[in-house]
């Protein structure tokens, strides 16, 4: 796990801090509320390094849930922040999570 950790700060995490009170994907990972909320961290945070836990499965469904949300609204995120495209991936959304989303965007926009 100490490898893990190292990762950390060239990869700050943004978002989740100020929701959940955690900073560090090892906490998200034993976390269920802040697990349900990485999809936005890595959303909005391109400089978010989650290569150390590619292979945990809640953060591939986390990745593929930003991936899916960046393909709909690319527009709408490329004119608030600034970051470099996620996959496409056009599986629908629940929009029943729009809410947090356009939340997590206004934030990422005040907090660059």
């Amino acid at each position: 796990m100490g490898a893990l950790r190292q990762v950390q700060p060239s990869s700050p995490i943004k978002l989740l801090p100020a929701y959940t009170g955690l900073s560090t994907i090892d906490e998200i990972l034993e976390n269920p509320r802040a697990l349900r909320l990485l999809w936005l961290e890595i959303l909005v945070n391109e400089h978010l390094d989650i290569s150390p836990w590619q292979h945990h499965p809640a953060v591939q469904q986390a990745y593929e849930k930003a991936c899916q949300w960046f393909t709909t609204y690319r527009s709408l995120i490329n004119s608030m922040i600034a970051r470099h495209p996620l996959p496409h991936n056009s599986q629908p959304i629940d929009f029943r999570e729009y809410r947090v989303f356009a939340e997590a965007l206004q934030f990422a926009t005040a907090h660059p």
